[in-house]
């Protein structure tokens, strides 16, 4: 089975790979299961493979918002030193 699917944004692309991916994974591990445990089995991989879809589209999501936030950030500036004599911690005396 062949099918096109069309994807706008970077986002849905990883979408797409991963749950391809995550498919043929699952598909290769429950064929190769024993029989008896074949459902914890495909139920562990599918677990995994879905964190992992999960945080690579986290991942995807919060690196697209924050790119235009970093480009308009103004460059830091140096912090401004405390000009008073004294600090509210003290060092123990030696004896």
């Amino acid at each position: 089975m062949s099918r096109t699917i069309e994807v706008r944004i970077e986002l849905e692309s990883i979408l797409v790979e991963q749950a391809l991916a995550m498919a043929r994974e699952l598909e290769l591990v429950s064929d190769a299961a024993p029989d008896r445990p074949v459902l914890a089995v495909s139920e562990l991989a599918a677990i995994r493979a879905g964190r992992e879809l999960t945080r690579r589209a986290l991942e995807a999501t919060l690196q697209r918002q924050s790119a235009p936030a970093e480009q308009n950030a103004r460059p830091g500036e140096p912090a401004p030193a405390v000009v008073s004599g004294s600090s509210k911690t003290r060092r123990p005396r030696r004896s």
